[in-house]
């Protein structure tokens, strides 16, 4: 089943695929950074090479039949709309085309939730992108980082600028979302949250 359609005149790309994060090797291992991490894992399977392009990190792939763009935003997370409508605009692809790979502490740490639309739950990045996209339905793959536990007197945005713990195994967590964005991208949003959310 194709999940996506080309018009005439419609883009040549299949699905556009951001993951959020922050610039800076300072920030490589942040909770913040998990959207990169699962976009610089499916660049790993698939062959993609990454080049400076609307103003973030752009690698070109295929993932199975599909086309895929995979894009890390450098504009630091709270302007990730500019450069991911920057690269929608370029590609000509519809905002339910952009799927956006992002932490979230509502979500428990290693639970995954796939969607299209809904709020932005204080989560700046999405705040950007919706904005610049001119809606909130887009794509989604959340991964859950949490929150501070009990004791720990963090404010949430300290806790997703610092990195995973050991026991929360970021490696299995990462591999699970690039694992779900391949789902997506062959079989479609329902059959996704079937076997993930």
């Amino acid at each position: 089943m194709r999940l996506f359609r080309r018009g005439s005149g419609a883009s040549t790309l299949d699905l556009l695929v951001a993951g959020l994060g922050n610039p800076g090797p300072e920030h490589a291992a942040d909770r913040h950074n998990a959207g990169w991490m699962v976009v610089e894992e499916l660049a790993r399977r698939h062959d993609g090479s990454f080049r400076g392009k609307f103003s973030g990190r752009l690698a070109e792939t295929r993932i199975g039949d599909a086309k895929v763009a995979l894009l890390k935003p450098e504009t630091y997370m709270n302007e990730s709309g500019r450069s991911i409508s920057a690269a929608a605009r370029f590609f000509k692809l519809p905002p339910e085309q952009v799927l956006v790979v992002h932490d979230d502490v509502d979500l428990p740490v290693g639970r995954l939730q796939a969607r299209l639309g809904g709020g932005l739950a204080g989560h700046n990045g999405l705040r950007s992108i919706a904005q610049a996209l001119g809606t909130p339905e887009f794509l989604r793959v959340r991964i859950g980082v949490g929150r501070p536990e009990r004791g720990d007197r963090r404010p949430v945005a300290d806790y997703v600028l610092s990195p995973f713990a050991p026991e929360d195994d970021a490696e299995a967590l990462v591999l699970r979302a690039a694992d779900a964005v391949e789902k997506l991208v062959a079989d479609g949003l329902v059959e996704t949250q079937q076997q993930f959310n």
